[in-house]
């Protein structure tokens, strides 16, 4: 008998569940899967943002940033902006004690939080200077390019947990990358907008100090103290 529980206590083993990491981008494919069976043209026409106009074009003209082609992707890019600052962090503040779960969770709650509230204040001054209509056109166009973004930055978020752990010269690399495509992207949009923007000079020089520059850099002042 004693025997038999020593063999037994041999061959004893724990399971350990899926990565949440593993699970989180499971999740973001999932969503992937479901916009592409939902939306099939629609997104087809986005995975051709950056090549053709087709998709402001035809899918813009409604200008429903809340439409649940965009809410879907918005997820997505909550995930793949999340999980590169959780890489971010968890290269340059090893110390942490938090769990990483929830270190994720905290940073993909900041994040969203930060998008929406920019994305509530724009609204606003939209409406406050009654410019609804040329508002939305550029939450629109914005958010549609910043999906787009992050749908691409799944394929290093992929590389660097699975395959090739990161070095500060390519996170660097990559954080530049990021920032200047969003600049890139922004600048698309402007030159789309170049009539509305050349009439309203001081309107756009407002907005683009106050609602573009100045929380980017109040973020970056709270990260860094």
């Amino acid at each position: 008998m004693c025997i038999k529980n020593l063999i037994l206590e041999a061959v004893e083993r724990h399971i350990n569940s899926l990565d949440w990491i593993t699970l989180t981008l499971m999740g973001a494919f999932l969503l992937l899967a479901i916009v592409k069976t939902a939306y099939p043209q629609r997104f087809e026409d986005f995975l051709s943002l950056l090549t053709s106009n087709k998709f402001m074009m035809f899918r813009g003209k409604k200008n429903k940033a809340f439409h649940p082609f965009n809410i879907l992707l918005f997820f997505v890019h909550l995930i793949s902006f999340s999980l590169l600052f959780f890489l971010f962090f968890n290269y340059f503040w090893e110390e942490s004690s938090l769990e990483p779960v929830f270190l994720f969770i905290r940073i993909a709650t900041a994040y969203a939080s930060f998008v929406l509230l920019k994305f509530g204040l724009e609204k606003i001054v939209g409406n406050v200077f009654d410019l609804d209509a040329q508002i939305d056109s550029y939450l629109y166009q914005k958010i549609s390019y910043r999906n787009f973004i992050g749908l691409i930055l799944l394929i290093p978020s992929l590389i660097f947990i699975y395959t090739f752990t990161p070095t500060a010269f390519t996170l660097y690399s990559l954080l530049g990358i990021l920032v200047l495509t969003n600049i890139f992207s922004l600048l698309l949009i402007y030159r789309k907008n170049q009539s509305l923007i050349t009439g309203n000079w001081f309107y756009f020089i407002l907005y683009l100090c106050a609602l573009e520059i100045a929380p980017y850099i109040i973020l970056y002042k709270l990260i860094t103290i």
